[in-house]
């Protein structure tokens, strides 16, 4: 198995991949970006049929209502934060709404900040998307055009109408709640941004979900201002999402047959175009263990190597001691870092020194795919390589 990282650079999570999944013929490849994106990656594929972000970075700035949901922008993403708040700046009538159960930075600088009780923002955007739909502002031309299932999404969110009832759930005031539906419902320009307080939960899909089906309904979407928009939780999870580094992806936002049985008249082209273009005589046909699943694999003996870049497991992921104890267990761990002393690394039998952020040279990819040129301004020091350049030199020597 390979455990990989939002840290490496595109090209390292393609070579990764294409060995792994091409050549040694194991799809037990997955990243700590799991973590913090696989149920935006849900969100998407079930709304759109695509891993697709339906928005931009402009739009921040073009919208007349932010909402934030699960997410610390002023902290995660400082740069994000400084150009949302040089827009309101220049326009002092945009309004930002922040959600979240603690009240932090970037809730400090809200118009209207909803302390809303953990795990309830299904229920609260259920409940918006039905007030919407009783207040007429459901876009019936752009659903009618674009959209399928409306009527199910409304008759399934109609158990939280009584917006009394709603707020109780939510732990919200009904003053609160009430002010932030109106202002959803009077601004045609809104953007919903969300990231790990609504990713990393048990029902994080089903949230997605929520957000963009308020979007969906209302036509708020593809239009400059206007979008549900996650930010992402790694600096190239989204490079990783496109050349597949993902357990159940294939490079290029391809498919396996399998899951493309009963849609598409021939379930087996996309994965025969990739086998072809690799010429990949082992290209694996179904995908593998995801983050969680691959450690407890290990731990039962299932998986005997792994080998974990630009990431420490045994400190950021969840049951960290499960993690822990299946690496002890596991008969060859090979970590690739620029750390010489980490938790994952004392548990390793090979350690390759690998290139920092400083030392690389390659492309990354943003929350809105656009791809950035990285070029190096340290030296390699020592005897450390790029992560791509440490693949190819043991697919190589295989």
């Amino acid at each position: 198995a390979f455990y990989v990282s939002g840290q490496l650079l595109t090209e390292d999570y393609y070579v990764a991949n294409k060995l792994l999944k091409g050549f040694i013929g194991s799809s037990h490849l997955d990243t700590n970006s799991r973590l913090c994106m696989a149920s935006t990656v849900a969100g998407h594929k079930r709304a759109f049929g695509e891993d697709v972000v339906p928005g931009c970075y402009e739009d921040l700035e073009l919208a007349d209502l932010l909402v934030l949901v699960g997410s610390n922008l002023a902290w995660a993403h400082p740069v994000l934060f400084q150009r949302m708040q040089a827009a309101r700046e220049k326009y002092p009538a945009k309004k930002i709404v922040v959600i979240d159960p603690r009240r932090t930075a970037t809730a400090d600088s809200a118009d209207l900040f909803l302390p809303l009780k953990p795990g309830t923002d299904v229920a609260l955007f259920s409940g918006l998307l039905s007030y919407l739909a009783k207040a007429g502002y459901i876009d019936h031309e752009f659903t009618r055009q674009h959209c399928q299932g409306l009527q199910q999404a409304l008759d399934t969110a109609s158990c939280w109408q009584d917006l009394s009832q709603l707020a109780a759930y939510c732990d919200l005031s009904l003053v609160e709640l009430t002010e932030f539906f109106q202002w959803f419902a009077k601004c045609p320009r809104t953007v919903t941004v969300f990231s790990q307080g609504v990713n990393q939960a048990q029902n994080g899909t089903d949230k997605v979900n929520a957000i963009i089906n308020v979007h969906l309904a209302t036509g708020r979407i593809g239009k400059p201002g206007a979008c549900p928009f996650s930010v992402t939780g790694q600096p190239n999870a989204m490079g990783g999402r496109e050349v597949g580094a993902l357990a159940n992806q294939l490079a290029g936002h391809l498919r396996f047959p399998a899951e493309l049985a009963g849609i598409d008249p021939v379930p087996e082209a996309e994965w025969q175009s990739l086998q072809q273009f690799w010429r990949a005589p082992a290209l694996v046909t179904q995908g593998g263990y995801t983050a969680v699943d691959l450690f407890v694999a290990i731990g039962r003996g299932e998986i005997k190597a792994v080998w974990i870049m630009a990431t420490n497991p045994v400190v950021s992921m969840p049951q960290a001691d499960l993690v822990k104890q299946s690496l002890a267990r596991c008969e060859l761990v090979i970590v690739s870092d620029i750390y010489q002393d980490t938790d994952t690394v004392a548990l390793a039998d090979i350690v390759f020194p690998a290139l920092g952020f400083a030392e690389k040279d390659g492309t990354v990819t943003n929350s809105e795919r656009r791809i950035s040129r990285q070029r190096a301004f340290l030296a390699p020091p020592g005897e450390a390589r790029a992560d791509w350049q440490i693949i190819c030199q043991l697919a190589k020597a295989l």
